[in-house]
């Protein structure tokens, strides 16, 4: 058989004649169409479905498809089944927000969003700001840029927000799907820590990795005065910062000392953590570290940090220092300071061992957590000499103080009617010189409110009758006095008094004359005393005993007391055209009595020497806590005038129409009283005080005097004569005083910082001034606390191009002075003049000085000089006391924020002092 080509076959199927019948042709035309056609996805029509099916494992490369039929697809199925299918996924997994000033391009063939000048994209859980955005959504990926103008400047640096980071770089690429990211110069805040980084690698949510990084605080992201330069660096957000190998850079500077790794927490919240201690050394204690321990961030309410120091000679402190608070309901602060002090060295003669401790606690409550009542604690014991010879704190204020004192208190009010208060509060008051304590564990208080016998609730009270009111009060007390050597000792609880006092007065008050108030009253008055005493000679030792009894005693008193007083104004008019127009003269004269008579029941008598001859008056309840009962009966005539002086003046701003009232006195006051039953002297010494502010309140001025009608014996006794009959005059001042403070700036303390909350300030807390008249105090555990505000620098550099036309300055000065002439010494007992001032001779450099002289003494008095020096993020601090038993000086230099606190240089000399 011939061969066949397939050209020639080709050829004959195209040419041989067909049968034509049309029946057959269009029959299986149909039948064609139905078997094997494609049905597609369209509305309205009946096709055939194929559509992809897996191959089986075993062969992967093979392409299936599977032919539905459109009958089988309009059949109802059952719902239970679950479709194997998986649906294919849209492009985009969300809906994406956009917006861009110049345009908006869409490319649906490459699959690409471009906003371009000012573009902002809104896409899941990310927001992207930036110049340029490109959106692939094909790779799932977003790419953001700068925006470059005409002049080929960037700007519009690309802000990507993810939750609550934040980075700030030049240029982005992002995955919307595996979330990864590689970003450019990035730049990224937490807390207080910028971080700077030439490439990041964003791995998750999570997880961040660095290279060629910068680390700082300072506010000039751009030109950073320091920073930390870190080669490589994993940075997991809201919780720390782990970095190789790192150097510090002061302004471009390398530092050549470097760290072969770091870490730094970043969390919003407290971490617990190490506190490195400062090395210092001392002239009695050796070389020490302080300030080091352990900081405990217990919950969001309250933290406790452990401090200590120690020296190498043997002392050792301890410090426990705790600050709680909930918003809206309460906040406090608890420092607990024991310190172990060893002067010298064992066999020396100047050695001595000293225990000293200090308890401080705060406490405040908002008014709104609970308006019926009311708790707050002010709490400042401890050792009466921990401020002049601790270790760790120069507070020369605290230190020149001579008493402490404290008070817890608790209040509380039920709104019955009538209603009733009721409050218990402990006391401490300490006397540092003599070591005394007087203590109240507790004082307990409570009131009835005032019931009108003759009155109705809601009826006016006016007259005699309607104002007639009725109190209870009752006041109970557990006092004891003690010392340092006694203190929390079971005899200090043993000599402890207790007393109960109910008083219930009676009283009214209504005008006579029209002019003149009258208030008058009765007050009944009942004590109980649970220990009384007895005075007995014992003839067998030759000695008078004093026998305290326990058990329960009582007495009872009254007493009646009146007042009539009125006002009388008076005016002097001296012109509208004058600069003083008119002088206004308030007076407020007013006369008492006073009746209580002689409760001589309550009195016994003793022998003092045995002889019988001359016996003494007593009371068994003399030494309690509310004294004894008058013996004396007593029937007084009180005399009070009170003056107030106003003056009227022309405002020297023209504009202004109505005059100016300026106050010239503020009280001008005399007091005295007549004992109509005494036996000699009955008129008592003349008391005059006044008081005024000058100068916009900037000066207050206050005076006081004793003036006494009756003169002196040879013996310096005052004697039954009127003084100006002994060749005197009219009235002998016994005693006076005066005080001047006057405090001016040159931005009327506007800008100075407020130190009146015991919390911020320790100075105040340890019962010193909230001024620097005695210097500032120095808390040498965190010397990070600067006399800036830096509101005011920002605003001094921007608002003054020559900052020397404008320096801020401020100046108190406070003088004092005291008179004595009670037996003719006729001596100023003191005075003195405290003067402290700040300068700021540029934004960032403050002195201050603060310093006196006692006039008495003839010397200057303390003495300390202040240099503050601003360096951005750093604050370097010299103080130095030059003269004086706290002759010291201490230089610091660290990082202000508290992230890098630890970084810091540390230098001081402590005073010398001699433990006793």
């Amino acid at each position: 058989m011939a061969r066949q080509k397939v050209s020639h076959i080709f050829t004959k199927i195209v040419f041989k004649p067909l049968r034509t019948n049309l029946f057959h042709i269009v029959l299986s035309a149909i039948f064609l169409t139905l078997g094997s056609a494609t049905l597609y996805s369209q509305e309205g029509r009946n096709r055939t479905i194929t559509v992809p099916v897996e191959k089986q494992p075993t062969k992967p490369s093979d392409t299936a498809f599977q032919t539905v039929n459109v009958a089988d697809i309009l059949i109802p199925k059952d719902s239970t089944k679950i479709d194997s299918l998986k649906p294919k996924k849209n492009l985009l997994e969300g809906i994406v927000k956009r917006k861009a000033v110049d345009y908006e391009k869409m490319d649906q063939k490459k699959k690409l969003l471009t906003l371009y000048n000012q573009a902002e994209l809104y896409y899941q859980d990310f927001e992207l700001k930036a110049g340029v955005i490109v959106m692939d959504y094909s790779k799932n990926e977003v790419y953001a840029g700068r925006f470059k103008d005409s002049l080929g400047n960037y700007s519009q640096r690309p802000v990507f927000k993810q939750g609550s980071n934040v980075i700030e770089p030049d240029s982005i690429r992002f995955n919307t799907k595996t979330k990864k990211a590689l970003v450019w110069n990035s730049r990224t805040k937490q807390g207080e820590m910028n971080i700077i980084a030439e490439t990041t690698k964003k791995i998750n949510d999570s997880v961040y990795y660095m290279a060629k990084a910068k680390l700082t605080t300072s506010k000039d992201i751009d030109n950073p005065e320091y920073y930390f330069y870190v080669r490589k660096l994993k940075f997991v957000p809201g919780k720390k910062v782990v970095v190789g190998l790192t150097n510090l850079v002061i302004a471009d500077v390398p530092v050549p000392l470097g760290v072969p790794f770091a870490f730094f927490p970043m969390s919003n919240k407290s971490t617990s953590g190490l506190i490195l201690p400062s090395p210092n050394d001392s002239n009695r204690q050796g070389f020490s570290l302080q300030n080091g321990g352990l900081y405990l961030a217990l919950s969001d309410n309250y933290d406790l940090a452990i401090v200590g120091d120690y020296y190498t000679n043997g002392s050792y402190a301890m410090r426990f220092e705790s600050s709680y608070g909930a918003r809206y309901k309460y906040r406090g602060n608890v420092n607990v300071r024991f310190e172990n002090q060893i002067q010298s060295e064992r066999g020396f003669p100047d050695y001595a061992k000293s225990s000293q401790y200090n308890i401080q606690w705060s406490h405040s409550q908002d008014a709104k957590s609970s308006p019926n009542s009311r708790f707050s604690a002010s709490v400042n014991l401890g050792s009466s000499k921990y401020y002049q010879q601790t270790m760790n704190q120069s507070n020369i204020g605290s230190a020149l103080n001579n008493t402490l004192s404290s008070s817890v208190s608790y209040s509380k009010t039920f709104n019955t009617v009538p209603q009733v208060n009721m409050s218990i509060t402990a006391t401490h008051s300490q006397n540092t010189g003599t070591e005394t304590i007087n203590m109240t564990l507790p004082t307990f208080q409570a009131s009835v409110d005032r019931i009108y016998l003759f009155a109705s609730e809601d009826e006016p009270k006016k007259g005699f009758i309607k104002n007639l009111n009725l109190q209870y009060n009752i006041n109970a007390q557990n006092q004891i006095t003690t010392n340092d050597s006694l203190f929390f000792k079971p005899q200090m609880f043993r000599d402890a008094k207790i007393g109960f006092q109910h008083s219930i007065p009676l009283s009214t008050n209504f005008k006579v004359f029209k002019y003149f108030s009258v208030s008058t009253g009765m007050n009944y008055e009942e004590v109980w005393a649970l220990k009384t005493l007895e005075k007995r000679y014992n003839y067998a030792e030759s000695k008078l005993d004093t026998i305290i009894n326990n058990g329960f005693d009582a007495y009872r008193t009254y007493s009646f007391s009146s007042s009539v007083g009125t006002t009388i104004y008076g005016t002097f008019n001296f012109g509208e055209d004058k600069r003083i127009q008119a002088i206004r003269h308030l007076i407020k004269p007013a006369v008492s009595y006073s009746y209580r008579p002689s409760f001589e029941k309550y009195y016994d008598t003793y022998d003092p020497d045995g002889s019988g001859t001359m016996l003494k008056d007593y009371s068994r309840f003399e030494n309690g806590i509310y004294g004894a009962p008058g013996k004396n009966m007593s029937n007084t005539v009180g005399f009070s005038l009170n003056n107030t002086f106003e003056a009227k003046v022309t405002d020297r701003d023209s504009t202004k129409t109505e005059a100016k009232k300026v106050m010239l006195l503020n009280s001008l006051n005399f007091s005295t009283s007549y004992n109509l039953n005494a036996d000699s002297l009955k008129l008592a010494p003349i008391r005059v005080s006044a008081g005024t502010v000058l100068f916009k309140d900037k000066m207050n001025i206050n005076f006081a005097a004793t003036l006494n009608p009756y003169a002196l014996d040879n013996a310096n006794r005052t004697i039954e004569k009127w003084n100006i009959d002994n060749g005197g005059s009219l009235f002998r001042m016994t005693s006076a005083n005066v005080t001047i403070n006057y405090s001016f700036s040159s931005t009327d303390g506007a800008n100075k910082k407020d130190q009146s909350d015991p919390l911020k300030n320790q100075s105040l807390r340890n019962g010193g001034r909230d001024d620097d008249l005695f210097g500032t105090a120095r808390d040498l555990g965190d010397n990070r606390t600067s006399q800036f505000n830096d509101d005011d620098i920002e605003k001094a550099e921007e608002n003054s191009s020559f900052y020397n036309a404008v320096i801020p300055w401020d100046v108190r000065l406070a003088y004092s002075l005291t008179y004595g002439n009670e037996q003719r010494q006729s001596a100023i007992t003191s005075n003195s003049l405290m003067v402290s001032g700040n300068i700021d001779l540029t934004p960032r450099w403050k002195v201050g000085v603060s310093t006196g002289y006692d006039f008495v003494q003839d010397g200057v008095t303390f003495t300390q000089l202040r240099f503050e020096r601003d360096l951005l993020s750093w604050r370097m601090d010299f103080n130095w006391v030059p003269i004086g038993n706290y002759t010291s000086w201490g230089f610091f230099i660290g990082i202000k924020s508290s992230v890098l606190s630890d970084i810091k240089w540390d230098k001081r000399n402590q005073p010398n002092r001699t433990l006793r």
